[in-house]
């Protein structure tokens, strides 16, 4: 064995005795995004935010967009199994209606990490098509769990409703109030359900 082999073979049982470390590095990114944006991120940054050695970056991530890909879908994922888990035993109407009142509330304006990384992801998604696939996927599993209890149209503006609230929170001094969301919630549910009975 060449001492190259040596050290390729060496460098591999290093990662296989970490096997958390592809997570961690993620995680890490998710904070390196929230605290310095995307265009603060590098594989540099990421590596001393998660303790792990520069190099080992390249074993789990092809390049830099590889990275942000796979991050941001961790945070989408996370984002649809909250609103799933809100969702889950949820029998009518009306309960579906408070549910997305509390996903506004209780997760989309949880902290300022995650209304950071909404925007970033925002951002990097209208300017990159290549993220786009992310927010296809991240809105369709959204709607999904609305459709159980709104049409496809309501499905949409709801989807719609909780996204423009959190860039309204990120960026308001004053976010809006619990009521005025329950509102919004309660009118756009009546205007379709009007809709509806009248056809």
């Amino acid at each position: 064995m060449t001492e190259s082999e040596r050290g390729n073979h060496a460098r591999r049982g290093e990662l296989r005795g970490d096997p958390e470390r592809r997570n961690r590095i993620i995680e890490a990114c998710l904070d390196v995004i929230a605290d310095k944006g995307v265009a603060g991120t590098s594989h540099r940054v990421v590596a001393a935010a998660a303790g792990v050695p520069l190099g080992s970056m390249t074993y789990y991530f092809d390049g830099m967009d590889d990275l942000l890909h796979q991050t941001f879908e961790r945070f989408a994922d996370d984002s649809v199994s909250r609103m799933r888990e809100r969702f889950a035993g949820i029998a009518t109407r009306e309960e579906a209606c408070e549910a997305v009142v509390r996903t506004i509330v209780d997760d989309v304006f949880r902290n300022q990490h995650d209304l950071s990384l909404n925007l970033e992801f925002y951002t990097l998604a209208a300017r990159d098509p290549a993220y786009r696939d992310i927010t296809t996927r991240w809105m369709g599993r959204s709607r999904e769990q609305l459709r159980r209890f709104f049409d496809p149209r309501t499905a949409q503006m709801l989807d719609a409703m909780i996204e423009g609230f959190s860039i309204h929170c990120a960026l308001s001094t004053v976010p809006p109030s619990e009521d005025d969301i329950r509102e919004g919630v309660r009118r756009i549910a009546a205007v379709s359900q009007s809709f509806t009975n009248k056809n």
